[in-house]
């Protein structure tokens, strides 16, 4: 099936502030996209509003998987997500986490909690409480379970965030093992986190 996400007119306002006005765009599986723009533009805000999490209010989006319509209430089975601000649970270890995510979502082929903590390179660290974890850990592991999520969709948010040199280099390895033949979407301001991106959308461009 061909994921698609259809955005018509689409407005976010805050209080009597419009965010963003006038989006028409569409999201199609197989294809990349970069939404650019400076810190505080409403990047995430629109990227809030395509996961579903966010009502527009202005416009109409829809979900299709090839011609049947998704309800937005069920876009969350469909896509994986990832951003500095999602929150993990503190108190359970990495393997935990692991098989908690895979409790919702599907293992992509090939994948089970033994391969992503090998991905992670954190064999040592599988019984430790994510508590005690680096804000580089725990942005890798949130990435991992976004990537090795068997979802048609892929959001991200400021990937690289947290991340060294080290770290940027394999999330862009994650990208070419991982994004081929989905919807992928990534929301940043630093072309090294959505270079491989094949379309680009400004949020400046639906400031009004």
């Amino acid at each position: 099936m061909n994921m698609q996400i259809i955005l018509q007119n689409i407005g976010r306002r805050f209080n009597r502030d419009w965010i963003f006005r006038g989006v028409d765009h569409t999201f199609t599986q197989g294809e990349t996209y970069a939404v650019l723009g400076p810190n505080g533009s409403g990047k995430s805000t629109l990227l809030s509003v395509l996961n579903g999490s966010l009502s527009p209010s202005a416009g109409s989006i829809k979900y299709l998987n090839g011609e049947v319509p998704i309800e937005v209430e069920t876009v969350y089975k469909h896509l994986s997500f990832a951003a500095p601000y999602l929150e993990l649970i503190e108190e359970f270890t990495l393997t935990e986490m692991i098989d908690l995510h895979f409790n919702f979502k599907s293992y992509r082929t090939g994948m089970d909690n033994a391969a992503i903590i090998e991905l992670l390179n954190m064999h040592p660290s599988r019984n430790k409480a994510i508590r005690y974890f680096s804000s580089g850990m725990k942005q890798r592991l949130k990435l991992a379970l976004a990537f090795c999520s068997d979802t048609p969709m892929l959001m991200l948010d400021e990937p690289t965030s947290n991340l060294d040199k080290q770290g940027v280099e394999w999330y862009r390895g994650l990208v070419q093992q991982f994004a081929d033949g989905r919807l992928t979407i990534v929301c940043s301001n630093q072309e090294h986190e959505y270079s491989f991106c094949n379309h680009r959308l400004d949020i400046s461009d639906y400031k009004k």
